[in-house]
């Protein structure tokens, strides 16, 4: 999915706020990463079929969600503590979700039922954060100008002065009040921010820091969710200490964890797409082991060496048990790689990617070209993978045998 494939879905829908008053469009909790966790778990329970039907609850309460919400964002089981949190959690970015048009809700009762209307869309932005940051910031964009509230926006990224900062916060909580239910300016500001640093992040711009206009351009981590804050949650912070204080003492909530969900879920997402589009079939043809099921996701370069793009897509590669266990790693040894067997991987990725962007056959496109030029460059500790011409899979084959063939010698 492109942005042009999002933008003509955007076109579709009239977003004015003036005419409908909606203050949820996004909201405090509406970051690229929560929307991206909480659009795979909305997969997950759904096995993103067209039509299902679920509520914010069944979402929260659903044993995927509480599994990896725990880990990742350092949350207390949802049915232990917290439930207003986790309302707000999973019921703002299941809103935005909404306003856009990707689900549909329907008032039930005393609840909403919300039903899956664009699953492809979903599937594209419960991928991975950059597509669900893609998404966010065309769909941003496209509220803002349907609501004839742009303009304001567009003289700031020109001047990146405090005047053009001070006129178009004003200008945006002052719409706020008066269109949506919204009337504290302190809520504005939040949502503000919400709003502003994402756009700024993809012009390479300076946006909105505590209040004010930030000291720099925008980076990814500062349009990231809090996740500090959940830990008070879960380990009861004493009174008389500071937030800095507590957070100190207790143990780092880090990476790992979150490599380890992001990994899992590009393994999960691609046997999804392997078993759905192409039949459970390996990806290497083989004709000794076309009848097996591809069951492995394989990384092409390992995860205990090449961290950084252990969770792309464009690192893995389906296999089957006897591809991965018997050829892939010497001796059924997976702490080690055959270096001809990665080289025909990398051959075989290069056809999958080839075909996913260029084939047309009707599947989703899950790859992204740019990001597997960095795979390969990352792999092979060069920058060569970036002089190819966009979409010059060729020249892609040629540089990774050049490679190969330099290690041989």
């Amino acid at each position: 999915m492109n942005d042009t494939t999002i933008q003509d879905f955007l076109n579709r829908h009239d977003y004015d706020i003036r005419k409908t008053h909606n203050a949820r469009w996004i909201d405090q909790k509406c970051t690229m990463d929560v929307i991206c966790l909480v659009a795979d778990c909305i997969a997950e329970y759904t096995g993103n079929q067209k039509g299902s039907a679920f509520t914010v609850k069944d979402i929260w309460y659903s044993s995927y969600t509480i599994e990896n919400v725990r880990q990742i964002f350092c949350k207390p089981d949802p049915s232990q503590k917290a439930s207003n949190e986790y309302d707000k959690y999973f019921g703002q970015p299941i809103k935005l979700l909404d306003a856009a048009g990707i689900i549909h809700g329907q008032k039930n009762g005393n609840h909403i039922l919300y039903f899956l209307r664009e699953e492809k869309l979903l599937e594209y932005i419960s991928f991975r954060e950059r597509n669900c940051l893609k998404f966010l910031c065309l769909y941003i964009e496209k509220v803002l100008k349907d609501s004839g509230i742009y303009e304001p926006f567009e003289k700031f990224f020109q001047l990146q002065d405090k005047n053009s900062f001070k006129e178009l916060k004003d200008a945006f909580t002052a719409f706020t009040i008066a269109q949506t239910p919204i009337n504290g300016t302190l809520e504005c500001g939040r949502i503000f921010t919400k709003i502003l640093n994402p756009l700024a992040y993809q012009y390479r711009k300076r946006g909105t820091e505590r209040g004010h206009l930030s000291k720099s351009i925008i980076t990814q981590d500062m349009i990231l969710y809090n996740q500090k804050n959940w830990r008070d949650i879960i380990s009861d912070k004493p009174k008389d200490i500071t937030r800095v204080e507590h957070a100190a003492a207790l143990p780092d909530a880090g990476d790992d964890i979150v490599s380890a969900y992001r990994i899992n879920r590009a393994k999960k997402n691609l046997r999804r797409f392997n078993d759905r589009y192409r039949k459970s079939k390996t990806e290497l043809y083989d004709p000794r082991h076309m009848q097996d099921p591809a069951t492995q996701m394989h990384h092409i370069f390992p995860v205990n060496e090449f961290g950084p793009i252990a969770d792309c897509p464009e690192n893995l590669i389906a296999l089957t048990p006897t591809q991965h266990f018997s050829y892939a790693h010497p001796n059924n040894n997976t702490q080690y790689i055959d270096r001809h067997y990665q080289y025909l991987c990398l051959l075989a990725k290069t056809d999958s990617i080839r075909d996913n962007l260029l084939g047309g056959h009707g599947m989703p496109v899950i790859y992204d070209f740019h990001t597997y030029q960095t795979v390969l460059n990352i792999g092979f500790g060069t920058s060569e993978f970036s002089d190819v011409a966009d979409l010059d899979f060729d020249a892609l084959n040629q540089k990774i045998e050049k490679f190969y063939r330099q290690k041989q010698r």
